[in-house]
C-alpha cells in the first residue's frame, strides 16, 4: 500500500477495500469527533472522492476506493504526497523549515494558516477547500496542550498512523 492508502485505510471499518459514508462517519466518531462534524466530514469527503475513485464497474455514488485514491488528490496541497500516493520525505520537510518559525518542528495555528496561503494555486477553490479542510481538521485533532501541531504528528497522519493512535487515546 502507498503511504495515501494507509492514511485512508483507516476509515476502511470492515477492510473490504471501500470506505463507504458509514465508514467515514464511524472513522470519525472513533477520533472523538462530535456526531455533527461527522457527518458533515463523512459527506463532503465521499461526495469528493467517490467520483474520483470509483472504477467503472461501480454500483454505489458515495463509496471511496482505496485502490484508486490517488486520483483524490487535490491541488494546492504540500506534495507531501506524489502523484501516485506515495510520500515525498523532501516535501513533507519543507514544510516545517519553512512555516515552522515559533517552533522549527511544529506548526501553530497561524502558521498552518500561512502554509495554506502559501500552497494556494491561482483559482483552484476545490484545492483550497480540501486543503483547509484536511488542516484545519488535522490542527483540531492533533495538536499538542500548547497549541503546537508537531512534525511527527503530521507523520503520522501522511504515514497512515496518527488516526489509530487518537481513536484509541479517543477511547480511554
Amino acid at each position: 500500500m502507498t503511504a495515501l492508502q494507509k492514511h485512508v485505510a483507516f476509515f476502511d471499518r470492515n477492510n473490504d477495500g471501500i470506505v463507504s459514508y458509514s465508514e467515514t462517519y464511524e472513522g470519525f466518531r472513533a477520533l472523538g469527533v462530535g456526531t455533527a462534524l461527522s457527518r458533515l466530514s463523512a459527506a463532503f469527503i465521499n461526495g469528493a472522492l467517490s467520483l474520483k475513485t470509483r472504477p467503472e464497474n461501480a454500483t454505489s455514488s458515495l463509496d471511496i476506493y482505496i485502490d484508486n485514491i490517488y486520483k483524490g488528490i487535490h491541488g494546492s496541497d504540500t506534495g507531501a504526497y506524489d502523484a501516485e500516493g506515495r510520500f515525498v520525505a523532501e516535501k513533507f520537510d519543507e514544510i516545517f523549515a519553512k512555516h515552522g518559525k515559533t517552533v522549527p518542528d511544529a506548526l501553530t495555528s497561524s502558521e498552518v494558516d500561512e502554509l495554506l496561503q502559501a500552497n494556494r494555486k491561482p483559482s483552484d477553490y476545490a484545492g483550497w477547500v480540501g486543503a483547509t479542510t484536511e488542516w484545519k481538521m488535522l490542527y483540531r485533532l492533533a495538536k499538542d496542550k500548547d497549541g503546537l501541531l508537531r512534525k511527527d504528528a503530521v507523520r503520522e497522519v501522511y504515514d497512515g498512523s496518527l488516526f489509530a493512535k487518537l481513536a484509541k487515546e479517543s477511547k480511554s
